[in-house]
């Protein structure tokens, strides 16, 4: 508590898993790096990084960046929130919610698509979650949603779900087949790049003072997710 004010908490508690170049745009740009070594070939699999739960921050928090980061990097996705298989084993999905997987700024060209991301992406408070989690019955067709990304106020990227190489439910069959995913985890749709203006091949970025907005247009049952970006002392 601070004060008299109680402080959000995220809706979900499983294990949060993030997805690399399932975007179009970004599996392109950096497809030449794919057949150099050590890798040889595309990734034939989902690559997969988990967002532990120190990164969680809930809507309307202010996510700290450290002294000698600048500025991070805007990753707007859609979570999917697994819930029990069915009688058939097969994941059955109980609903979906807003994020932001904030990084610092890099490349995968420089971190490699086999090694976690992790001194990247799981600082502290680097995971903005949405404010509640909508029911499948009020997001019906996830992928063919659009979010916006907003800072300050200001229009910067928009997301398009359904140019992601794997839609949900290849990305779900995929997934599960080498990291069973358990009631309560959520997956992240994927993230992309944006594709015109000063931030075209890279996303947007974002520093202390700024104010990140994201949400869904058509689907006002996500609500939106709201954080704010503060300069941790040096």
């Amino acid at each position: 508590m601070l004060g008299n004010k109680r402080l959000p908490h995220p809706p979900i508690h499983g294990t949060v898993y993030g997805v690399l170049l399932n975007a179009q745009r970004e599996w392109a740009l950096c497809e030449h790096v794919m057949h150099e070594s050590p890798y040889q070939s595309p990734p034939s699999a989902p690559v997969l990084y988990i967002k532990t739960a120190n990164t969680w921050s809930a809507h309307d928090a202010a996510i700290a960046l450290p002294a000698n980061v600048p500025s991070i990097e805007v990753g707007a996705t859609l979570g999917v929130v697994i819930s029990e298989p069915n009688a058939n084993d097969s994941l059955h999905v109980s609903g979906f919610v807003l994020l932001n997987d904030v990084s610092i700024p890099h490349g995968v060209a420089a971190q490699g698509f086999y090694r976690p991301p992790i001194k990247y992406k799981n600082l502290d408070g680097f995971l903005g979650i949405g404010p509640h989690v909508a029911t499948t019955s009020q997001v019906p067709y996830p992928n063919q949603l659009t979010l916006e990304v907003r800072i300050n106020g200001v229009l910067q990227q928009t997301v398009d779900l359904q140019t992601m190489r794997r839609l949900l439910p290849q990305l779900l069959t995929d997934v599960d087949a080498f990291t069973p995913l358990q009631a309560g985890d959520v997956l992240m749709l994927g993230l992309d790049v944006c594709g015109h203006g000063p931030e075209a091949g890279h996303r947007p970025h974002a520093r202390a003072g700024d104010v990140i907005d994201i949400r869904a247009p058509q689907c006002a049952a996500l609500g939106h997710l709201r954080n704010s970006l503060v300069q941790e002392a040096a």
